[in-house]
C-alpha cells in the first residue's frame, strides 16, 4: 500500500493544521500518511492533534527547516 504524502511546507498554522485534519479524517485503520511541515507552530499543533486523535506518529526527518512525520491511524 502506498503512503499518501501531504506537503504542508508552504503552509502556516492554522491552515496547515486544518489541511492535516482533513487529510487524516479520510484514513482507515492502519493507513498511513506522510506529512511535511515547516511552520514552527504547525509542527507542535499537528503532532499533538494526531496523537490525541487516534494516530501513531513517527518522525522520519527533523531539521530546522522541515519536519517529516508518518502518521498511522490506530484501530
Amino acid at each position: 500500500m502506498d503512503i499518501q504524502t501531504l506537503n504542508l511546507a508552504s503552509e502556516r498554522c492554522p491552515l496547515a493544521l486544518l489541511l492535516a485534519k482533513r487529510a487524516s479524517k479520510s484514513l482507515r485503520s492502519n493507513q498511513s500518511i506522510e506529512i511535511i511541515i515547516s511552520d514552527a507552530g504547525a509542527r507542535q499543533d499537528i503532532s499533538r492533534y494526531l496523537l490525541n486523535n487516534g494516530f501513531n506518529v513517527k518522525v522520519q526527518a527533523d531539521s530546522p527547516q522541515e519536519l517529516v512525520i508518518i502518521a498511522t491511524k490506530r484501530l
